[in-house]
């Protein structure tokens, strides 16, 4: 049985997030925690209020957030088309990231689902604080589901990396798994500024990394481009790409794709979900 927590505030970033996670899961054996963070100034609940949906209810009504958790669980306990699907809800009133390391450690979880960012956040924002402190201090897997991302069969994930960090047994487990899962081509894709020939510790970072795969669906490819951005915008168009896997500990690449990346209009980020790999 998979464990997965995905923290909620309620929000519409959030609310697809949690359909994405059924979708993809849908088949599988999972336990759900459903986790909804107070802020340490809202203990009081009668100062803090969500409405639900006017999809979902005939008229709005506003509800604590311990009875809008409740209402998600009931919601989702209602509407879950498979048996194996177990629901529990978390109510917390401690520092967020406190409260998913807590939970990771506790319920032995193996995968965070979460979107980019919560109903607080800037429009123009690519990725959101919360979203961006737990991909940096939560040691656990994490897909980071986009605002537009809506669920389709994955099958091509492709996996950006420079060759420059060892690949450890987890971060290979964890990306093996879920090609086993989805039963996707893994496109590995190195970008350089320039053609030049890659070291002597690339290249056996390249080959550690192709013999792990060597019984999964696999391509490589090698592409010049001056933009790291443009390139892997270009390459999930052309290829059809429907995940992009990262290793949590190149920050270099979260920095330009996630966090602030320098080329406006990219559509990667909008629409196609993340999964961060952790040691």
């Amino acid at each position: 049985m998979k464990h997965i927590l995905i923290p909620t505030d309620f929000s519409e970033n959030a609310q697809n997030a949690i359909s994405y996670a059924l979708s993809f899961f849908k088949d599988s054996d999972v336990t759900f925690y459903l986790l909804h963070v107070s802020l340490m100034d809202e203990v009081d609940e009668d100062e803090c209020y969500y409405k639900i949906p006017e999809a979902v209810l005939d008229k709005k009504v506003a509800y604590k957030p311990s009875d809008r958790l409740k209402f998600e669980l009931k919601h989702l306990k209602k509407h879950s088309k498979n048996a194996k699907h177990h629901f529990f809800a978390i109510h917390e009133y401690i520092q967020f990231i406190e409260a998913m390391r807590k939970h990771v450690l506790e319920k032995e979880i193996d995968f965070i689902v979460m979107g980019t960012k919560g109903a607080s956040q800037w429009k123009g924002d690519v990725i959101g604080t919360n979203t961006g402190n737990v991909i940096t201090k939560v040691k656990c897997p994490i897909l980071v589901i986009p605002e537009q991302a809506s669920y389709s069969q994955v099958k091509n994930i492709v996996f950006p990396t420079d060759f420059n960090i060892f690949f450890k047994h987890r971060i290979l487990n964890t990306f093996t798994e879920i090609l086993h899962h989805t039963g996707a081509l893994a496109s590995i894709l190195y970008i350089s500024k320039k053609v030049q020939d890659l070291t002597a510790l690339q290249k056996k970072n390249r080959n550690y990394l192709q013999e792990h795969l060597e019984d999964k669906p696999h391509n490589c490819y090698f592409i010049t481009d001056e933009n790291i951005e443009t390139a892997i915008d270009t390459f999930v168009e052309s290829h059809h790409v429907d995940m992009i896997a990262m290793v949590a500990k190149n920050l270099n690449f979260f920095q330009r794709l996630l966090f602030k990346p320098t080329v406006e209009k990219l559509s990667y980020y909008t629409k196609i979900p993340f999964l961060v790999l952790h040691e």
